[in-house]
């Protein structure tokens, strides 16, 4: 029988298979809960790949990424912006990114009045590049080994990082050990019951398999937060970052062989394949239809992606 529901606790039942990200892994099959829409991965990463050391997470520069850079401090000010508006920035203020990266967010939140901001991340591509590039010290660690104090964090940003997990709720625990009485959480993942992931279906974009392990609902999030000890506050759809692009994507995806194959190809993680190339230039024209139909989706509240604005309680 498949496991419960991650999110909300409530059975799950068989639901789909659908292809792997990366090269070589076989297709994955997942469950779904009927009460709150989330999905869970039912396949476990193969022992024998570190799916987030290889593929789409390689440690080479992605083809493009100095000209997607000032987007990206963009989506970066964006996220920057929630945090702000539930914890105002200060010296004293301690702000924690967990899975910080490459350290990019941690490195913006301190010149924009949060000196004392510090990031937690597993990866030594991470940690290496942050210490490169930024000159940061991340905490090498997983959320769970990390040595942030009880009660010392402000403000915990975790951004695209629990659909990765396997527990969690285990791991909003801890978050909510780091946070004082009445601090900020600032979660986003994948929404799996957007417009997008219904346009997709096996091959959304943002269903990155066997990486991601909880495909959560606006719904599913909440109810888990509730059930962590957390008051959401606010769920916001709109988002530039992820979702006009994974709109698109999932469109396209209806006509290559391979899913997201821009994506995959700009990540270093798939061959030149003419036909997809073909597929997907044909279908540039369709990138101002892909952004409106995502703006609507969000404002109808069904956005490709969420941020979820929490207090611990």
């Amino acid at each position: 029988m498949p496991p419960p529901c991650p999110a909300c606790g409530a059975q799950t039942r068989p639901w789909w298979t659908a292809p792997a990200a990366e090269l070589g892994l076989p297709d994955v099959a997942l469950a779904r809960c009927d009460a709150c829409g989330t999905a869970v991965t039912l396949d476990p990463v193969p022992d024998d790949r570190d799916v987030h050391e290889t593929g789409d997470y390689a440690t080479a520069a992605p083809r493009g990424a100095g000209l997607a850079a000032p987007l990206l401090r963009v989506f970066d000010r964006r996220r920057l912006g929630l945090v702000r508006a539930a914890v105002p920035p200060g010296g004293a203020v301690r702000l924690v990114d967990a899975g910080a990266g490459r350290g990019r967010f941690v490195a913006l939140a301190r010149a924009s009045g949060y000196p004392a901001a510090s990031g937690v991340e597993p990866t030594a591509r991470g940690v290496d590049v942050a210490r490169a590039r930024h000159g940061l010290e991340l905490e090498r660690a997983t959320i769970a080994a990390a040595t942030v104090p009880p009660g010392s964090a402000d403000a915990v940003t975790l951004w695209h990082v629990l659909e990765h997990v396997d527990d969690p709720g285990g791991t909003l625990d801890v978050l909510h050990a780091w946070l004082r009485p009445g601090g900020a959480l600032v979660v986003g993942v994948p929404n799996l019951a957007s417009w997008q992931a219904r346009l997709g279906g096996r091959r959304w974009y943002h269903l990155d398999l066997p990486r991601h392990r909880t495909h959560f609902t606006a719904r599913g999030l909440r109810a888990l937060l509730d059930a962590h000890g957390f008051e959401a506050e606010r769920t916001v759809h709109v988002l530039a970052e992820h979702n006009p692009f994974g709109m698109w994507q999932s469109l396209v995806s209806r006509g290559t062989r391979r899913p997201s194959y821009l994506f995959h190809l700009l990540k270093r993680n798939a061959p030149l394949d003419a036909r997809d190339l073909l597929v997907t230039l044909a279908a540039l024209p369709l990138i101002p239809l892909a952004i409106a139909a995502e703006l609507v989706a969000g404002l109808c509240r069904r956005g490709g992606t969420v941020a979820v604005v929490a207090r611990r309680r």
